[in-house]
């Protein structure tokens, strides 16, 4: 029987999707230990939802430039071990470098359905297009904002009468599930990007995966 995969998180605060890992392992649904919650906010929430061995946080003013606090980012990341990094509430820009390093084994949930709205305010920008649908997609990490390549996505409806703020409590309803179900699939191996293509089980899938009302992913 094979160990179970070592996942690090990257949070800048409270951890809402962290504490939806946390509960899919302690539950049987994940075959994954988190390993390592690390910060450039040392007073986020999420870095109390592991023991004081496993986190690591440090201020990016205290240090001389964006690549100075990339390369101890990095450094303390690679002491953890981890066999998949998930970027869950970061906010800050990983730099080439650090994308480079840990190639092929970053990946980051954001709420909209990429390629639309890469960056900051996707609900509201989702309204003000007059979307019909919405929702929260997990994809690989590359330089490029919001750029790689998406492994699954899930959709929620864009209602009368919406505000960003309930659209934004609908996606999140989505989001954990979507995270969770994503995981499954990499750590069990199914699941592989390769020069910017998608590999399901060793084959070419040239959309993303998609979740479905019982919280699977589906080709």
């Amino acid at each position: 029987m094979s160990a179970p995969s070592r996942i690090a998180v990257l949070a800048s605060g409270r951890g809402s999707n962290l504490q939806a890992i946390l509960a899919a392992i302690a539950a049987g649904q994940l075959d994954a230990e988190v390993v390592g919650v690390l910060s450039d906010k040392p007073e986020a929430p999420a870095l109390h939802s592991v023991p004081a061995a496993r986190r690591w946080a440090r201020a990016p003013r205290d240090f001389a430039d964006r690549d100075a606090f990339d390369a101890a980012l990095g450094d303390a990341l690679a002491g953890f071990a981890p066999d998949w990094i998930v970027c869950a509430g970061y906010m800050r820009i990983l730099g080439a470098a650090f994308v480079a390093r840990f190639e092929g084994r970053l990946v980051n949930i954001h709420p909209s359905l990429l390629p639309l709205y890469k960056g900051l305010h996707t609900h509201a920008r989702a309204l003000a297009a007059g979307d019909a649908e919405h929702g929260a997609s997990v994809h690989f990490v590359v330089p490029e904002l919001d750029a790689g390549t998406v492994l699954a996505q899930a959709r929620v409806p864009v209602l009368p009468g919406d505000t960003p703020e309930t659209l934004a409590r609908r996606v999140l309803t989505v989001e954990h599930p979507l995270l969770i179900a994503s995981l499954q699939w990499l750590v069990a191996g199914r699941v592989a990007e390769q020069d910017g293509q998608l590999l399901v089980d060793a084959h070419p899938l040239f959309s993303p995966l998609r979740l479905d009302c019982a919280g699977q992913l589906q080709h």
